[in-house]
């Protein structure tokens, strides 16, 4: 069989969870893959360089390598451009619009989604809010855009014959939106580049791109009054003013290699997240070092941290239910009240369950059950 895999972009800048997947399918599936722009396999640091990646016209535009989100009313035309005629089975991961590759009647077609299309759906107010062009007129045209965007989003979704979802809450989403049932398999995190540690520094970590919807001005807040030592690192729009608001016990450091994240992680005390994730990916990493996790309690964080005021012996963190500076201050007091109940060990074993190995078998026996059931079919 021919396999083909189509991502939604791949550059320098897109190393997140869906690249994660796309990366262990690949290991896993001898597959030809496909992308609305590539900018990676001219790349001498990337798995990727030297392979032969389908693009759309996408990859010609002006500012393309930076990404494509600025082109957003032209991506759906760019993916139904990409001719998959001569394969037996398309294998997508989309978080926007991979999902909406034409494909024959004979064809098989299995979904990844990582999430329905966040700012055309639950973050379309957010999105408006924090950008120009949800203002005057030009918002109008971007209200209308999005409309007409999820309206795609929806039809596009018809095309699917199996969903996969990275999360039970990803799967409840897939189905509001697309009234499609998903198939949850955990994406695959890479435990083993972390280091076990169980003795703590006396320091809190937040890791996080540094833009509104991920809530870190929240956790600064939070901290300036608490006056907890507290180290953000990350790179985004809210860079300087995070520098800006942070006080003395705050460090924000930017940007970090990876090896510089590694330690740090190792080394907090606890991790420290306010956003609602579909998965969340830097959680799972933290727990791998042995490093419990406070958390707003809500989207993936539900499925990945094991709160210990209910699992006593088993306890990987800690939930606050709102997304304010007062809930994540009250959290980390009663934190701090409990910080020796927690076993580095216990938390390290809870991260085990997420590693790739685990992600390659369950991914591969979903897809050798669909093909029986798609033969059966036809």
């Amino acid at each position: 069989m021919k396999y083909a895999l189509v991502h939604e972009w791949l550059t320098p800048k897109a190393t997140g969870g869906s690249e994660l997947v796309v990366r262990e399918i690949l290991k896993s599936v001898e597959a030809d893959l496909y992308a609305l722009i590539d900018f990676e396999s001219t790349n001498p640091h990337s798995y990727l360089f030297g392979r032969s990646i389908g693009t759309t016209f996408l990859q010609h535009f002006p500012g393309a390598r930076k990404g494509v989100q600025k082109y957003l009313p032209l991506l759906p035309l760019a993916i139904e451009q990409l001719d998959l005629r001569d394969y037996d089975v398309i294998l997508s991961s989309s978080h926007a619009v991979a999902k909406g590759v034409l494909t024959r009647p004979q064809q098989l077609h299995i979904c990844y989604c990582h999430t329905p299309m966040r700012y055309a759906w639950d973050l379309t107010f957010d999105y408006l809010n924090s950008s120009a062009m949800g203002r005057g007129l030009p918002g109008s045209i971007t209200r209308y855009l999005l409309h007409r965007l999820r309206q795609w989003d929806v039809i596009s979704a018809n095309r699917v014959d199996y969903f996969i979802a990275n999360s039970r809450h990803t799967a409840q989403r897939i189905w509001r939106c697309y009234r499609r049932e998903a198939q949850v398999i955990y994406p695959p995190v890479h435990t083993e580049r972390f280091s076990f540690q169980a003795q703590k520094s006396d320091f809190y970590l937040t890791v996080s791109r540094l833009v509104s919807y991920k809530q870190v001005t929240l956790i600064v807040e939070a901290f300036n009054q608490l006056g907890y030592p507290l180290v953000v690192i990350g790179e985004g729009s809210q860079l300087q003013a995070l520098r800006h608001l942070a006080k003395p016990n705050v460090q924000v450091l930017g940007f970090c290699p990876d090896r510089v994240v590694e330690e740090y992680m190792a080394q907090a005390k606890a991790f420290v997240y306010a956003a609602c994730e579909d998965f969340g990916i830097a959680l799972v990493e933290a727990q791998a070092c042995g490093t419990p996790v406070i958390a707003y309690g809500a989207g993936g964080a539900l499925e990945t941290v094991r709160d210990i005021r209910k699992h006593p012996d088993k306890g990987t963190g800690l939930f606050f239910l709102d997304q304010s500076p007062q809930a994540l201050m009250e959290a980390v007091e009663a934190f701090e009240a409990r910080a020796t109940a927690f076993s580095p060990e216990q938390i390290q074993l809870n991260a085990a369950q997420f590693a790739p190995t685990v992600f390659s078998d369950r991914y591969l026996t979903f897809l050798d059950g669909c093909y029986r059931d798609h033969l059966s079919r036809c």
